[in-house]
Order: structure tokens, then C-alpha cells, then sequence
């Protein structure tokens, strides 16, 4: 199914393309731009001609093309990426937007109905919200009901079925939209009056963070760029999902630090069984890439954190720790360290996700209160 929904954006995204650029596109166009048989080409445009997505704006005459238009030039998608990681009995879901303000809109009604999910949060155009498995109603309406509400998330068979009741606007990207996302693999509606309830169906993804820090000198380097550069390495690779990249201060009066004493952080959505071969690559490159000996790398699988790993960020904030220290959080919580003195703080990095840029960027915060449950 997967695959005929790629086929199906594919043809469409080129047929839309072209109606936008020449008025008309012909099945010639289509095959020559996606190296298939004029035959096959011919199946599609007729199949969509049936769904309403493509109409004939002149017939075929002798030699002379059939001309085709797609019915609609309104962006195919304003979602750019949809995906989901799981781990133990929580979900997180990630819905980037072609806009901030509709990311905006869907963070404030997401959180006004409640329902299946615990938070939500949102990093310019990246909506991303915890939710439990099962189901609870919402009731979606007019102001002051939610226009949005995710009702239910599930996991079977390695994917998240996502299940959304919505109204208006919501109702057409769900209907409309959602499916020609990233990450899609299945889109199901269906309508009660003006609500539509339907399944969004993705992968169940690992979540994985990468820590890195040390990775400079006085003159040479940054952290910050080259965990970028390994987020856009690693964004490459099949079965990867970038999320983010976080940059955390620590201790600003520690004496070996290079300058403010940062740390950074990145966060992928991997397939389970590529994990192994992700943190190979992540640890190659930055030995490869870093300009100090002393570079780190930590890794650890799961977006949720135990108080204790959380507690070690703090101490890194506050107190010098010693790699025997850190050596022991990482064997309790189940992260890998890689590399020299800077595993400290790439343990740190691990230990401070899902936490907002303001409390990561000031060391005077506390990071263990108000943020994550006590685990």
C-alpha cells in the first residue's frame, strides 16, 4: 500500500508541477520525467481522472497529444514530515509544517482537546507530543471546543496508528493532505456530518540520542557545528529520521572548558534494527571529524528519562564529575560512551533532553523540577 501512496504523490507533485508551470501536462511529459512506460503513465492519469484529481483539457487529435491539467494548484501538502517513536508504553509524534502558523494553530487546539496525548510542544514548524497508547474522546467543535483532537494512539505490527477527529481546516489536511506527508505509510477517513475522524498510520521508530562534546580547541572547531554536520550525515542514511539538534550549557566554571562550556545534542527517529549501524556511523564520523583528542560521544535509545540520568545533568551544571561518574550513569541507564574526557559531557547532552532552550542554555536552572516525571 506504502508504495502505490509513494507512486501516487510522485505522479501527482510532477502533474500539479506542470499545470503550474505550462497550463497542461501530457503523458509524455510525465513518463519522460519519471523514466516509465507511456502505458503505465496512461493507467495512472485515468485512474486519477476517476478521483477527481486530474481532468482533460484537449483531446487527443491525430499526432496532437492529449492534454491533461491537474484540478487543483493549492500546495499538495503544508505537512511536510510525519513520523513516531515509541518507547515502553508512551509515543512521541512528530508533524512538521510548511508553516509556523499552522504548526501554531495545531499546538494550541492538540493541547485544548487533550485526549491521548500528555504534552505538546512545538519548535518553530516541528509539532512534537507525548501521548499514552489507548484511547480517550475528545469532542471536537466550534469555539471553545478544539477544532483537532488526537483520540487515540496505537501499536501494532511495528507501526502507530495515530487516530484524529477533527473539523474545518484540520478536516481537509486530514483528508487531503496528511497522506501525501514523509513518514506516511496510510491515511483512513471517514465522515459523521461535519466531523471526520480518520487513522494516520507510520512507522513505530526508535528514538535515539547522540551526545557530543570536546570536539574543539582554543583555535580550532565547535562543537555545535559538528554535531550539525552529523545530523546532516546521518539525515542521509536509509531508516533515519532527523529530529533536531539541542545545545545545553554546563558547568561555566569549569577550568578546561574551551569557552561558555556547551554541550550538544541530536535526536534522530531510527527503524529498530538500523540502530546498531547508526551509532557505528554517528561514532566514526566524529572520530573522524572532531579536532580534539578528548572528543565524546554517548548514545542512548528512548525519549523518556529517568530522574537519575536527569540528576547527573544537573550535577554536570553545577559540580566537576569524573569519568568513573559517568561510566556508572551510563551503565545504569543504559547509554554507550565513545571516545576520551569528553563522554562527561556527551552523557550530560543525553541526560538533558526534552527539555526547553531556555532552561538549556542557562546553568542556573534546575533541571529536575517541573519538567520531566521522577522515574
Amino acid at each position: 500500500m506504502s508504495r502505490v501512496l509513494e507512486r501516487r504523490k510522485q505522479y501527482l507533485r510532477l502533474m500539479r508541477q506542470a499545470t503550474l508551470e505550462s497550463g497542461y501536462f501530457t503523458v509524455v511529459d510525465i513518463a519522460e520525467a519519471t523514466d516509465t512506460p507511456r502505458s503505465t503513465v496512461q493507467d495512472w492519469v485515468n485512474r486519477l481522472i476517476e478521483e477527481g484529481c486530474v481532468l482533460i483539457t484537449e483531446e487527443q487529435r491525430g499526432r496532437h497529444a492529449a492534454r491533461y491539467a491537474a484540478t487543483s494548484v493549492m500546495p499538495e501538502s503544508a505537512c511536510r514530515r510525519i513520523f513516531t517513536t515509541i518507547d515502553g508504553g508512551e509515543v512521541e509524534i512528530y508533524h512538521e509544517c510548511m508553516s509556523g502558523g499552522c504548526a501554531a494553530f495545531c499546538e494550541f487546539h492538540h493541547a485544548r482537546a487533550g485526549g491521548a496525548l500528555q504534552s505538546v510542544r512545538r519548535d518553530g514548524t516541528l509539532l512534537r507530543e507525548r501521548a499514552s497508547l489507548g484511547r480517550r474522546e475528545v469532542a471536537v467543535g466550534l469555539d471553545p471546543a478544539p477544532a483537532v483532537g488526537i483520540v487515540g494512539v496505537f501499536h501494532e505490527d511495528g507501526y502507530i496508528r495515530q487516530q484524529i477527529r477533527c473539523i474545518g481546516g484540520p478536516a481537509y489536511s486530514l483528508t487531503d493532505m496528511m497522506s501525501f506527508a514523509e513518514g506516511v505509510r496510510g491515511v483512513t477517513v471517514h465522515r459523521e456530518g461535519p466531523v471526520v475522524e480518520g487513522e494516520v498510520v507510520t512507522r513505530a521508530l526508535a528514538y535515539v540520542a547522540v551526545g557530543i562534546d570536546d570536539t574543539d580547541t582554543g583555535t580550532e572547531g565547535a562543537t555545535f557545528a559538528l554535531a550539525l554536520a552529523l545530523l546532516q550525515h546521518l539525515a542521509k542514511l536509509d531508516g533515519v529520521m532527523p529530529i533536531g539538534h539541542r545545545v545545553a550549557m554546563l558547568n561555566p566554571r569549569l577550568e578546561a572548558r574551551t569557552a561558555g562550556n556547551s554541550c550538544s545534542c541530536i535526536e534522530l527517529a531510527v527503524e529498530p534494527d538500523l540502530v546498531a549501524r547508526i551509532e557505528e556511523s554517528a561514532v566514526r564520523f566524529v572520530a573522524g571529524e572532531a579536532a580534539s583528542p578528548e572528543w565524546g560521544v554517548a548514545v542512548r535509545q528512548g525519549f523518556r528519562v529517568p530522574g537519575g540520568l536527569r540528576a547527573y545533568g544537573r550535577s554536570a551544571r553545577e559540580t566537576v564529575i569524573d569519568r568513573e561518574a559517568t561510566e556508572r550513569a551510563a551503565g545504569r541507564f543504559g547509554a554507550h560512551l565513545y571516545g576520551g574526557r569528553g563522554v562527561i559531557g556527551a552523557l550530560a547532552a543525553v541526560s538533558l533532553i526534552g527539555l526547553p532552550h531556555d532552561v538549556l542554555l542557562d546553568p542556573g536552572r534546575d533541571v529536575c523540577t517541573g519538567w520531566e516525571p521522577v522515574e
